[in-house]
């Protein structure tokens, strides 16, 4: 039996991997030869600041996936075409040029991809070409997860239990690529160097690779096998950031470097083997598929509150909110915890889950800054943002999303310091200026006895900052800031 085409197109989006990609799959058991492409879409790029680990990591993950197409192929004339421009026109120019009569991709959730694939399909379609796309990113998406009155979820524990009702071993089959690997087309040399270095793009080398960040697929791996070894204690490493708890494959999922259904399967599998850790590593991997139907399903999300009133809520303003929060991107708080937690995401574009929590916490309701403002910064900053997640996360800390903390539950910093870095390891990694104090005195400077202060050179305003906002007062003005969303609607 023939195949239905003779020529296609498999675009790489954020699937950087050969190996278990639904689209490369489907397009290369569809057509007799399939050409593959990445673009750096300059619609994105253009924003980003000119040093940025995600181009860098982007940019060595295709050098990788380039090498592995080739060796996939069996051939070296086989390989990636990736172009620097507007995705939404250089793609179809490219599949009109091969000639292809399809193009395949995997879905993309994010308002603007939407609205860019949107673009595409109608180009393609004007000219006779087909858009293919697939599920690849989720093991379940949009609308595969709903109530018995078929509605999308809007709480987290239901739709945990349906998801694991509803998962058998068909969502976590991997897609057989090898098997249909001879349709990979050749790479012709008018499409000049496989992989542009990032000069070429305008981008500059950023200290990724001092950080030591694993990229690409065999990255991916490297790390997936190493959490395996410490799985089973996840549940009891997961919120200590000086401890070596999380898989740290976030930005392996955010890339596609690594494939969902390859994690989720091994935690499913090891979980119902009785592993408390990976059971709650699997709860983990499926909040990221209720965050991706979040934003499917309720796309106000991406610029307002899941709770309409919520947005209702007077934040500080003006050039005092300003200050606020420019103290809090730069670590000036005062506050120990979220001081260090900012360092850490500044140097390292990384911040530990808890600590995500604690910042976004103190934040929204110690400052009484708009959410949105972090949600911002963090997009700008994290090596692993996804709008997602990133949205659904901040929109839980502030109380203003679906199944999110009470907006009566804030968290105290000074608590969650000691508690979650009691020895004070973190901190004193990434606040070098607090090092020589003792663990009593590390979490709340300001509590110190002076000697305390005296003998580790810490003089606070000068060598650390004053707290900006005393914890306790800050918390009673976010109770009667909140209380608007406690008031009934007017008739």
């Amino acid at each position: 039996m023939g195949k239905p085409f003779h020529s296609g197109l498999m675009w790489f989006r954020r699937d950087l991997r050969a190996d278990d990609n639904a689209a490369l799959y489907h397009a290369l058991k569809s057509c007799a030869q399939v050409h593959c492409a990445f673009i750096f879409d300059r619609e994105i790029l253009d924003t980003l600041p000119r040093a940025d680990r995600r181009v860098e990591f982007i940019r060595e993950t295709l050098v990788e996936l380039d090498a592995a197409l080739r060796q996939l192929a069996g051939r070296p004339d086989a390989g990636l075409i990736v172009l620097h421009g507007v995705a939404r026109q250089e793609l179809p120019r490219l599949a009109h040029r091969l000639g292809v009569q399809a193009v395949f991709a995997n879905h993309d959730y994010e308002p603007l991809a939407i609205d860019r694939d949107a673009t595409v399909r109608s180009a393609l379609a004007g000219v006779g070409i087909a858009l293919h796309t697939y599920k690849d990113q989720a093991i379940f998406d949009r609308d595969e997860v709903l109530t018995q009155q078929g509605r999308p979820y809007g709480v987290f524990t239901p739709y945990k239990n349906a998801w694991l009702k509803k998962l058998d071993d068909f969502y976590l089959k991997p897609y057989p690529v090898a098997r249909h690997a001879d349709a990979l087309a050749p790479r012709h040399a008018e499409h000049g160097l496989p992989v542009p270095r990032l000069g070429d793009i305008g981008f500059e080398p950023t200290n990724l690779a001092g950080l030591k960040i694993p990229v690409g697929p065999s990255g991916g791996q490297r790390l997936f096998a190493d959490f395996l070894e410490r799985v089973d204690r996840y549940h009891e490493t997961r919120d200590f950031p000086a401890i070596k708890g999380p898989s740290y494959l976030s930005v392996h999922l955010r890339f596609g470097t690594i494939s969902i259904r390859q994690l989720a399967g091994a935690a499913h599998r090891l979980a119902r083997g009785g592993s408390q850790g990976a059971s709650v590593w699997l709860a983990e991997l499926i909040w990221r598929d209720f965050y991706f139907q979040v934003l499917a399903n309720f796309p106000h999300v991406a610029t307002g509150s899941f709770k309409p009133e919520y947005d209702a809520i007077h934040w500080e303003h003006g050039k005092h909110a300003e200050s606020l929060f420019s103290a809090w991107c730069e670590g000036r708080t005062g506050y120990p915890i979220v001081d260090a937690a900012m360092a850490q995401i500044n140097q390292t574009g990384y911040m530990h889950n808890r600590l995500r929590m604690v910042v976004a916490s103190f934040l929204v309701k110690d400052l009484g800054i708009d959410w949105r403002w972090g949600e911002r910064y963090f997009a700008e900053k994290l090596n692993d943002f996804d709008l997602s997640a990133n949205n659904g996360g901040w929109q839980w800390s502030s109380s203003s999303g679906c199944d999110a903390q009470p907006y009566f539950r804030i968290f105290n910093p000074v608590s969650q310091s000691e508690k979650f870095d009691a020895g004070g390891k973190f901190i004193r990694r990434y606040l070098p200026a607090l090092a020589a104090l003792p663990d009593s005195a590390l979490h709340a400077p300001w509590k110190a006895r002076p000697m305390d202060l005296l003998a580790a050179g810490v003089e606070l305003g000068k060598t650390y900052p004053a707290p900006l906002v005393m914890h306790e007062e800050a918390r009673e003005k976010t109770l009667k800031r909140y209380a608007i969303v406690k008031k009934p609607a007017s008739p």
